[in-house]
């Protein structure tokens, strides 16, 4: 998945950051998409613009509620049934939060630009899908990153299609494994070296999969010890709320990872939705942390909104029974 959204905002060349540009509601409309694209892209995208005043704070909040960062993976890998549900229930939450920001704040940038700054675009970022006459000379520039991650999806695809990985049985599940793994190899197989080493082994294999994998590893082995050693999922469903602020201040963090033990909380029913609803909505990966290098007045501003929007909806969930 990683692969796949990394591909697409490179062939998209700043696709998504014109579309943004327009009325109120086209703002929060496509920020909230970006935001609840997997990953950090979307979310860096409008951090990108609101710091070029080309989208309102409304549209940089509605993003960060709507964005889950790399847990978005981790999401669909262990609740797929229930993660559509949580990133529609975000979308909209994150529009009428949008929305409203802009309302009390009164933001000028929804209806026209404060300055116009243009985007640096580089011509190596230009991905030739599939150069048919320089794919021999591709792979011997990039034989050996290409090679192991090659290889990898590779065994990864066999082991889905066997049976010795994922389900058991053919269900959308298996199939959606197969097919993104084989589009991922498509992928690897096909694109210039300057994708290859920057964007695919420098991004997303040396920087987004080792947290990844030590920031489950951590959630899980801790939730480990919470429930089946110390057993406090009693204490925590009978102290939610409790829980419920704990969730959202845990959310404050502007890292990927923290939001994990209460993704993994919630799979194993320890927790309710309305306290993983407002995990969900305060925390944003890491989506926020080129913000915090512009301007330490606006992250705090947003981290502030979505903590109160959290809290509300934590709330409302929890007073519904759900």
């Amino acid at each position: 998945m990683m692969v796949v959204i990394e591909y697409l905002n490179v062939l998209s060349r700043g696709g998504w950051q014109r579309g943004l540009r327009g009325s109120c509601w086209r703002q929060y409309l496509l920020a909230s998409f970006l935001g609840a694209t997997p990953g950090c892209l979307g979310a860096f995208t409008v951090v990108s613009l609101y710091s070029h005043r080309e989208v309102s704070l409304g549209a940089l909040v509605a993003a960060m509620i709507a964005t889950s960062g790399d847990e978005s993976f981790v999401m669909f890998s262990m609740i797929p049934e229930k993660a559509p549900i949580v990133f529609i229930v975000l979308f909209f939450i994150a529009l009428l939060a949008g929305y409203f920001t802009d309302a009390v704040f009164g933001e000028k940038t929804c209806n026209q630009a404060a300055c116009h700054n243009e985007f640096d675009t580089h011509e190596e970022d230009i991905c030739h899908c599939f150069p048919w006459g320089s794919l021999r000379e591709q792979w011997r520039q990039g034989f050996a990153v290409r090679g192991v991650v090659g290889i990898v999806l590779l065994l990864f695809l066999f082991a889905v299609v066997t049976g010795w990985l994922g389900p058991a049985v053919w269900n959308w599940l298996r199939v959606t494994l197969v097919i993104l793994s084989s589009v991922a190899l498509f992928i690897v197989s096909t694109v210039p070296g300057h994708f290859l080493e920057e964007h695919l082994w420098n991004h997303v294999v040396k920087n987004h999969v080792p947290r990844v994998f030590l920031w489950t590893f951590g959630a899980l082995l801790l939730m480990h010890i919470l429930v089946d050693h110390l057993h406090l999922e009693v204490w925590m469903q009978e102290n939610q709320l409790i829980v419920l602020l704990f969730a959202c201040l845990v959310g404050l963090i502007p890292e990927s990872g923290p939001h994990l033990l209460f993704l993994t909380l919630f799979a194993e029913n320890a927790i309710p939705f309305s306290t993983f609803l407002a995990s969900s909505i305060v925390q944003d990966g890491h989506g926020m942390l080129p913000l915090l290098a512009e301007s330490r007045r606006d992250f705090l501003q947003v981290k502030a909104i979505n903590l109160v929007v959290g809290l509300l909806a934590g709330f409302i969930g929890y007073a519904s029974g759900w």
